[in-house]
């Protein structure tokens, strides 16, 4: 079961990688899609989460060993006494077939002493029971160890991959709020642009009318002009006078309003250009958000696929699907 939570440990180090590199990859968003998002948030929960649980397993690791230790402590201190207790009875089978007429029996000096180190039949039963009763409470305690490490690793296991589903399901939300802004921002960029082509036909509708109001202006200043050079009681400020006055007048007010009307629309057209940049650098933005969290998806496939078997839709560097080349392509570049 120490091998398994091993195991389980090592198994953590893809998760935290991944959590890790799609915080990186989210690093490189611009301007105002630098945001603290729900899948931050929970890219963030996932990694504190994959450290509690790395710091659970490597609790039980260090708890599996140090019941090994136990037991193995257990298990010299039975293998010894068993030992002992094999030896003692070779001993005691040996005397037990020695008689009277046995070659090897003679008389020792001081036989009825009693050795050093000589123990009472309690103390050899209590010593012989405390080694089993230590040996089987260590069992038992390994027993409840190995299930708390099953445990452990079941409820970590379950635990990440609620998070997992909770992650990617930030993320598919996240990625479906930037396709319709990215979608709303390309309306709007098309509908300025229209706005743009009507707003530049106008302006040249104004300039055209502004060409066509100078030359009847210039004749009417001409006509007024040349008439100041009737001699004598001629210069008379007839009803011709009056009219040709009332016609410039007109003329100069048309071509005020013309120019106001223009300077308006020049304007509103440099407002709308500026509107337009300002949408192109949002939709570069969002273009380029949509691509960092379907990188991100996409590293993500390896916490599902075996490994191996993970084959990365989108170039890392290049940030390009990965294609395969007809035979022919395949060739010319052998051959290049």
């Amino acid at each position: 079961m120490k091998d398994e939570a091993e195991r389980a440990l090592q198994a953590k180090n893809v998760p935290s990688d991944v959590a890790i590199e799609c915080l990186t990859l989210r690093e490189s968003r611009r301007d105002i899609d630098i945001v603290k998002d729900p899948v931050e948030d929970e890219l963030h929960k996932e990694v504190e989460m994959i450290d509690g649980v790395r710091k659970a397993l490597q609790q039980k690791i260090s708890e599996a060993f140090e019941q090994l230790c136990l037991l193995q402590e257990s298990r010299q201190q039975l293998n010894w006494d068993q030992r002992c207790k094999v030896e003692t009875l070779d001993i005691d089978r040996t005397c037990l077939s020695l008689t009277k007429n046995s070659p090897n029996i003679s008389l020792k000096v001081d036989p009825t002493r009693v050795p050093h180190g000589s123990t009472t039949p309690q103390e050899w039963e209590q010593f012989s029971r405390y080694n089993k009763e230590r040996a089987d409470a260590e069992v038992r305690a390994s027993a409840q160890l190995r299930e708390a490490i099953a445990l452990t690793i079941a409820q970590t296991n379950n635990e990440l991959e609620a998070q997992r589903v909770a992650v990617e399901f930030a993320f598919r939300k996240r990625i479906h709020e930037f396709e319709k802004a990215h979608n709303e921002l390309k309306w709007q960029e098309k509908n300025t642009k229209d706005e743009i082509e009507e707003l530049e036909e106008d302006i040249r509708r104004l300039e055209g009318d502004l060409r066509d109001k100078s030359g009847p202006l210039k004749l009417a200043h001409t006509r007024l002009e040349t008439r100041t050079y009737r001699p004598n009681i001629d210069l008379c400020r007839d009803q011709v006078q009056y009219g040709l006055t009332d016609e410039v007048h007109q003329l100069e007010g048309t071509i005020a309003a013309l120019k106001q009307k223009l300077a308006q629309s020049q304007d509103a057209l440099d407002a709308l250009y500026k509107h337009l940049a300002r949408i192109e650098a949002d939709i570069k933005c969002k273009e380029n958000s949509l691509t960092l969290d379907k990188k991100c998806v996409d590293s993500r496939r390896k916490l599902t696929l075996p490994a191996g078997q993970f084959v990365a839709t989108v170039d890392t560097f290049n940030r390009t699907t990965n294609r395969h080349l007809s035979p022919l392509k395949s060739r010319q570049l052998e051959l290049a």
